[in-house]
């Protein structure tokens, strides 16, 4: 029995481009399981390929940055071959290799704007870590998390003195949105 084709899109993607660099104790998740499906099929849309190379692709796409774990990739292949959008394309091979029906590409070419947000999300992440890692950036921010994190640490910290930090904090904010 084949399974209704639709993925359940995002509709705020700019709160998900915003969060997907961010880096907090406990990462965000990156993509989503319809995320995911979509990458494959236009990965697939330039030749059939391996589950493993299917991660490399997604892993080669964020510079490294982001890599789909196996737990991921595996189930939403079988879903895809479940939907009739991917078909195996040696049964007996030791290793499956999938390549796209027609049923895919059609999805494919129905959510081609969502690809291409999901690839700039990624290809940013790249960007953003590449920027991070300037020695002047890091130094600048290792510097106001510290000087922030030792003010805040303080106890009884005046409503005046919270007031000039946050307004700091808005004005940099203001000044690097505009550089």
């Amino acid at each position: 029995m084949k399974q209704q084709r639709d993925f359940p899109w995002q509709s705020d993607n700019a709160q998900r481009t915003m969060c997907a660099g961010a880096r907090k104790k406990r990462r965000e998740r990156m993509l989503d399981a319809s995320d995911i499906r979509l990458l494959m099929l236009h990965f697939l849309a330039n030749g059939s390929a391996h589950g493993y190379e299917l991660i490399k692709s997604v892993e080669e796409l964020s510079k490294g940055e982001y890599s789909p774990s196996p737990g991921i990739i595996y189930p939403n292949l079988t879903l895809l071959e479940e939907m009739d959008a991917i078909r195996v394309v040696d049964a007996h091979a030791s290793r499956k290799a999938y390549a796209l029906n027609d049923s895919g590409r059609e999805l494919l070419a129905e959510n081609s704007d969502n690809i291409s947000i999901i690839i700039e999300r990624l290809t940013s992440l790249a960007i953003l870590v590449n920027n991070r890692s300037i020695p002047e950036v890091e130094q600048a921010i290792h510097h106001i998390r510290h000087t922030l994190n030792h003010r805040l640490a303080q106890e009884n910290i005046s409503p005046e003195s919270l007031a000039v930090v946050v307004n700091a904090l808005n004005e940099a904010t203001e000044k690097i949105a505009k550089s």
